[in-house]
């Protein structure tokens, strides 16, 4: 799996949004790294500075001190669609009849081919092959003949896919969730203004208060001098499609989400997988950083059950090494985990051990730790896996691997057991996500694990009653 973005508006009373813009994409960070923006304006132009790399490398004092005015967005990207290039780098600016707009999205759009070759036939020139320049396109035009409220309705009609957006029309900074609220988004208020983000953590970074989650199909404008903003609900479906993945992988542990801190929806799950698949043995241990909180749960709800077991981190993570699924390569992401992950021998020698991962995509980090732990001495090695088997891709942000390279693709259990090596494996199912997250199962996006999408998605099963916009020829 690849990263997904982060997204972030603000909108301050008379002071300089770079900054505080600046601090939120550090807190975003872990959403993308390979390339950082902020755009802003001062009630007269709009001043924008997008560079490839992350935000520390984006950025240096000169640049946070020409972006003027007290109202920005920023975003920081790992491409989910489009190149990987400074064309397709956000937040994405265009200038037009009716002013200036700006945009930055997290998710993916399943019909933007369709709409890319609509606006194409009536004269919209494209630079990048993203689906956020169709997007702004779209909204762009609309704008031209309807006021902001009617002009993002309107956008909303056409595109079908997943979106979280901050948006910036001239001074007016507003956020966007898709009707499913299939990616997360969130308003917080600060001392001297308001700000929208993908999670809380960027709230946090700015010392400000979480409001409350943007809901699904509702669009948030923030006042150009941060006094308040307003609120509109544009669509109301029966059921969301809310991403399990943010609470199992993505998000930061000390964010919310949807109402929930991910740490202890975390540590929850770790409690479920015991009730479903515990093990005894002599010391549970994490994958460092994202199976911490699984790998907690799971030893307190395994003593509260009677069983004497250590928790312990047997693991010691080597924090200057890129996260092992960015690599370009197979042959990369091999030697990656050997040099990002080294066990501590006094943990895992001559004992059973359960190792806590998040997830199994392609395998290779399972099967590598495995062999790592017996080699120092473990005298069985027990996987335990804080979701269920991820037996299909992602077409809604998450730039997952193919059927092809996913382990768990048209293979039993114990068949991927074998592959990796372990003792024995045990996955959480699908229904106790949804018990851990407090969430209906309709109203959560599973497609990677049931091979069954909240979208219309060419060649794939939905799981409800849906169907993409027509776009005309």
């Amino acid at each position: 799996m690849h990263e997904k973005c982060g997204v972030v508006g603000v909108s301050l009373a008379g002071r300089a949004a770079a900054r505080p813009l600046y601090y939120a994409l550090y807190a975003l960070q872990h959403r993308g790294q390979e390339s950082a923006g902020i755009i802003t304006h001062d009630g007269f132009q709009q001043h924008s500075h997008v560079e490839m790399g992350l935000v520390g490398d984006a950025f240096d004092p000169g640049d946070i001190a020409e972006l003027n005015g007290s109202n920005g967005i920023g975003h920081v990207r790992y491409p989910t669609s489009g190149s990987v290039d400074a064309s397709c780098a956000q937040p994405f600016s265009v200038s037009f009849k009716s002013g200036s707009l700006g945009l930055s999205h997290n998710g993916n759009l399943v019909n933007a081919g369709a709409l890319r070759d609509e606006l194409a036939g009536l004269g919209h020139a494209f630079t990048s092959d993203g689906d956020t320049e169709v997007i702004a396109h779209d909204l762009a035009r609309n704008l031209l003949d309807a006021d902001l409220v009617t002009a993002v309705e309107e956008t909303m009609g056409k595109v079908h896919g997943s979106y979280s957006l901050a948006v910036m029309h001239d001074d007016r900074v507003l956020g966007l969730r898709d009707p499913e609220g299939n990616r997360p988004l969130c308003l917080g208020e600060l001392e001297d203004g308001y700000v929208l983000a993908s999670e809380s953590a960027a709230v946090d970074a700015l010392d400000g208060q979480l409001i409350r989650d943007v809901r699904p199909g509702e669009l948030v404008v923030l006042e150009p001098d941060g006094a308040g903003y307003e609120s509109y609900r544009l669509t109301d479906l029966d059921n969301t499609a809310r991403c399990f993945f943010e609470h199992v992988y993505f998000a930061r542990p000390d964010s919310t989400i949807d109402g929930k801190l991910v740490y202890e929806a975390r540590r929850e799950l770790g409690r479920k997988l015991w009730a479903e698949s515990g093990i005894n043995s002599d010391v549970v241990m994490p994958v460092p950083d994202s199976g911490r909180a699984f790998a907690s749960g799971y030893a307190e709800a395994a003593n509260e059950s009677g069983e004497g077991v250590e928790f312990a981190e047997g693991l010691m993570k080597n924090r200057y090494v890129g996260r092992t699924f960015i690599m370009p390569s197979q042959d990369e992401r091999e030697r990656a985990v050997r040099l990002k992950l080294n066990p501590i021998t006094s943990t895992v020698e001559g004992k059973t051990v359960t190792l806590i991962d998040d997830s199994i995509v392609r395998g290779t980090t399972s099967t590598q730790l495995v062999e790592l732990l017996h080699d120092v001495g473990a005298e069985e090695v027990h996987l335990r896996i804080g979701s269920p088997p991820i037996v299909a891709p992602c077409y809604m942000g998450i730039d997952m691997a193919s059927r092809e390279e996913l382990i768990a693709a048209g293979k039993s259990i114990e068949e991927v057991r074998d592959a990796v090596g372990a003792d024995s494996l045990g996955y959480l199912s699908p229904a106790s996500i949804a018990d851990a997250l407090d969430t209906a199962s309709d109203d959560l996006c599973m497609g990677c694990v049931t091979g069954k999408y909240p979208y219309d998605i060419d060649g794939e099963t939905t799981d409800r009653d849906v169907s993409r916009p027509v776009v005309s020829d």
